[in-house]
């Protein structure tokens, strides 16, 4: 059954709301508006925690709702209900009807479909039952603790979702999707006497739960989590000052998608509030430096078929060979400023308007082998896993807290270290790549965006790189 089929019974026949009629609605409420859409979303979502050896928590919410959104100018009226019906939607037309003062009939076009569908439409939720789930992270937790005698706690969750979505344009256009979404996550606590290291490890995508929960899959991420804590375990304080600073494959891709990635989102340069603002064409990052925003990349988890505006995602290039070449823009900022759509129009949940979102933003691969970079710090920092951070758009300083990390001595990887900060500008510390590996790498399928309120699912990745000169926060005296 096409996206489309399933969302006529999702949004018209289970709820009794007439297709045709929604659409004149529609039709009628943006009469004179530059832009805007209906917005229909059924979601399903299913977790379960496990914690101090038994089941913490088990959740199973279903979600429905639409969100109509006029766009006039720089203007949006938007309105939500959690009821899909006739009668609500008539109630927000006329509250959206109130900011429009364009002429009608002359909206923004509607977006070219591809007919391409980047992951599998069937619900995941329809898979292992729930006994099955709660068997699987007794599982992890015995396997955990049965790995080493130092393992002292363990938590794990799996969780699913289900998202169906429709977009009515009032021009009649309509697009639909159907997206699945799994994760399952690991931390174990590791102690030593008096002292305790934790390791985290998830990984997930847009796809069902068979692949994330076979035994080897399942045991890998385990491992993995294990080795961090056990490595933390070991770990020295990190040192302080300017050094060579060596960021490995794959997750450290996260300390990008935040110093720079939101900073080439449409709206903040429209806004001239970006640090990259007013800079296209121009150089911002060191030769080879190239990064995209990939939302085709099948069952990632930052992909979409299309986005929530119907606009089909695409691979946009923003920065190629050091120079800025491109936006992430949604349907409003592209119109303002005279640019296309790049299918980065993206929403919580209908009960949000969307605005420009990356999806899967990575740096592409250079020619160095990895052992090569390493060997090229006399004295430096090796930092392979993040976790939280905080970045100022305006002027793109950041600090990210790394939480595994090494010393380089003599062009080896020596030492873990505990408590290293790393801290810079996001647009300086492009200028700062010496070094590209050739081992690209994305994340595991772990990673959430947070932008004005609003949290989406989003990928990262990179090469291993080396970066000259940045500055490390750290506790050794």
């Amino acid at each position: 059954m096409s996206a489309l089929q399933t969302t006529d019974e999702l949004f018209f026949t289970r709820t009794g709301l007439d297709a045709r009629r929604a659409g004149d609605i529609v039709g009628e409420a943006l009469g004179s508006a530059d832009d805007g859409e209906l917005y229909l979303e059924y979601a399903q979502s299913e977790s379960l925690s496990w914690d101090d050896g038994c089941l913490k928590a088990a959740n199973f919410d279903t979600m429905q709702g639409f969100g109509l959104r006029a766009v006039s100018g720089e203007t949006t009226g938007y309105a939500h209900s959690g009821e899909i019906s006739e009668a609500a939607l008539g109630r927000a037309a006329g509250t959206v009807r109130s900011i429009q003062t364009g002429k009608g009939g002359s909206w923004a076009a509607a977006p070219v479909g591809t007919n391409r569908q980047l992951y599998a439409p069937d619900n995941p939720l329809g898979g292992p039952s729930f006994e099955d789930k709660v068997k699987l992270l007794a599982e992890i937790d015995a396997y955990a603790r049965a790995r080493d005698s130092r393992v002292k706690q363990v938590s794990a969750s799996i969780a699913g979702s289900w998202q169906a979505v429709r977009i009515i344009r009032p021009d009649g256009h309509q697009a639909a999707d159907l997206r699945p979404m799994v994760r399952l996550n690991i931390q174990i606590v590791a102690g030593d006497g008096t002292r305790m290291e934790i390791g985290n490890h998830g990984a997930g995508g847009r796809r069902g739960f068979e692949e994330l929960i076979l035994e080897a899959n399942w045991k890998a991420q385990v491992d993995e989590a294990l080795r961090q804590a056990l490595v933390n375990l070991e770990s020295v304080a990190a040192p302080a000052g300017e050094m060579p600073i060596v960021l490995g494959a794959g997750w450290p891709g996260v300390m990008l998608h935040e110093a720079v990635g939101h900073g080439l989102e449409g709206d903040f340069n429209r806004k001239k509030t970006s640090a990259f603002a007013g800079l296209m064409g121009q150089r911002v990052a060191a030769r080879g430096v190239t990064i995209v925003d990939d939302g085709t990349l099948a069952d990632r988890r930052g992909s979409l078929s299309i986005d929530d505006e119907g606009t089909p995602s695409r691979c946009t290039t923003l920065i190629e060979d050091g120079i800025l070449v491109g936006y992430m823009q949604d349907r409003l900022n592209a119109r303002l400023m005279g640019m296309a759509a790049t299918g980065n129009g993206r929403r919580q949940s209908y009960a949000h308007s969307p605005m420009p979102r990356m999806t899967n933003t990575y740096m592409l691969a250079g020619d160095k082998d990895p052992a090569e970079i390493i060997a090229s710090v006399k004295k430096g920092l090796y930092a392979v896993n993040f976790g939280g951070g905080q970045v100022d758009i305006t002027n793109g300083k950041f600090v990210f807290a790394a939480t595994e990390a090494y010393l380089i001595e003599d062009g080896k990887v020596t030492a873990p270290v505990k408590g290293a900060t790393i801290i810079g500008n996001g647009p300086d510390a492009l200028t700062r790549v010496s070094m590209i590996g050739n081992d690209l790498a994305l994340d595991p399928g772990i990673g959430v965006c947070g932008k004005s309120g609003q949290g989406v699912p989003v990928g990262v990745g990179q090469p291993t790189l080396r970066l000259d000169g940045l500055t490390v926060g750290g506790t050794a005296g």
